[in-house]
């Protein structure tokens, strides 16, 4: 048996389902005690590490190694949560500018390095005994002040300037809400999102996209880097897409696919 595990979480899973999964697929982990190092959010794929038995000693090893992505935002959308599984702040789509390119690569270099990063309003960080979630979803925000973290960045590029229909942004968003479960407000969001489709029946045909590789410390949120650059842009960004391609040298490459 082993102690230390590299597996994939797909999209839509906890981390907790993918170790369910593990104590199904592989008997000789149904009655040890496992644990994860690092957490994905709903919608993100890719690397998750589980510990085994004595490996849960060495946690806090896994949990510190950089992490890898590669992820895809979409420019001139907002919701609360920086990604589709959130309300829209507004039904609208606002055009992406000018000058992009140069914009872009110029936030990449600015964001290289250690840095000041504040926790997304839908995230698991406690503040008086309470996730940031629940402040928000109670709409008592303007309550607290929501704390900050030292980041590092270790290396950021700008990959490719693409596109995506309306007709694929909505297969993707519906579908992959349908994925995950939980008390997510998936019910409310379809229905904002099915709604945005539907006034925004003439939207143009390609939006703009853009992909990003990332290797950065432990607890950085990429959402929350997207969100910050769809503001400097001044047309709102989400993630569409957030692949963790490693933590440390453990690699997607290598991964276990359960699913």
């Amino acid at each position: 048996m082993q102690t230390l595990l590299n597996v994939y979480k797909p999209i839509g899973k906890n981390p907790l389902q993918v170790i369910e999964k593990i104590k199904e697929s592989l008997p000789e982990y149904k009655n040890v005690k496992m644990s994860y190092a690092g957490r994905l959010d709903p919608l993100a794929h890719g690397v998750l590490l589980l510990m085994a038995g004595e490996g849960i000693e060495n946690r806090n090893h896994y949990l510190d190694l950089p992490k890898t992505y590669e992820f895809t935002m979409l420019a001139g959308l907002a919701t609360d949560t920086y990604d589709y599984l959130g309300v829209l702040n507004t039904l609208e789509y606002n055009p992406l500018g000018t000058n992009v390119n140069l914009f872009v690569n110029s936030f990449v270099k600015s964001h290289l390095g250690k840095q000041i990063q504040s926790y997304p309003p839908f995230s698991s960080k406690t503040v008086g005994g309470k996730p940031l979630f629940w402040w928000t979803k109670e709409n008592r925000l303007a309550e607290i002040t929501i704390p900050q973290k030292e980041i590092e960045v270790y290396s950021f590029k700008a990959l490719s300037f693409q596109t995506i229909t309306s007709e694929q942004l909505q297969k993707t968003v519906l579908n992959n809400i349908e994925l995950v479960q939980g008390d997510f407000r998936q019910l409310e969001i379809k229905e904002q999102w099915k709604k945005f489709f539907k006034i925004n029946s003439i939207l143009p045909e390609k939006l703009p996209t853009i992909t990003f590789c990332l290797t950065c410390s432990s607890g950085t949120y990429v959402r929350g880097l997207v969100h910050e650059l769809g503001k400097q842009l001044g047309c709102g960004a989400i993630t569409i897409d957030i692949l963790r391609t490693a933590v440390g040298d453990y690699t997607l490459k290598e991964a276990l696919y359960i699913f």
